[in-house]
C-alpha cells in the first residue's frame, strides 16, 4: 500500500466538503475514514491530510458519504454509533452546523 496515495473516497470527500461554506468553523477537524485515509477541515476548506485537530470524527466511508450528501444528520450518526467523535465536542457541534 502506498503511503502517499489517498483513496478516491477521501479525494471525493475533500471535493464535496470544499463545496460547503466552512468559513463559520473556527477550529480544525480531522475526518478519519475507516480503511481509506484522513482529511482535514478548517475555516479555509478541506484538504487531504492526517494532522492533529481540535476534533476527530471517525466512521466508515458509507457513513461519511451519507453525511456529506445530506442524507444522514451528523448528530443522528453519532447517536446511533455510526460516527465516533474524539476531542472538542463544541467544535463537533459547530462542524455539524456547517455540514447540514
Amino acid at each position: 500500500m502506498e503511503d502517499s496515495a489517498m483513496s478516491e473516497v477521501v479525494t471525493e470527500a475533500v471535493k464535496v466538503m470544499n463545496e460547503k461554506d466552512t468559513s463559520g468553523f473556527d477550529g480544525t477537524a480531522k475526518f478519519d475514514v475507516e480503511d481509506e485515509g484522513c482529511f482535514m477541515v478548517d475555516s479555509s476548506g478541506a484538504r487531504e491530510g492526517d494532522e492533529a485537530a481540535d476534533v476527530t470524527l471517525k466512521a466508515d466511508a458509507d457513513t461519511f458519504k451519507s453525511i456529506l450528501d445530506g442524507d444522514l444528520d451528523p448528530t443522528s450518526a453519532f447517536m446511533s454509533g455510526k460516527l465516533a467523535i474524539e476531542g472538542d465536542m463544541g467544535k463537533a457541534m459547530q462542524l455539524a452546523q456547517v455540514l447540514s
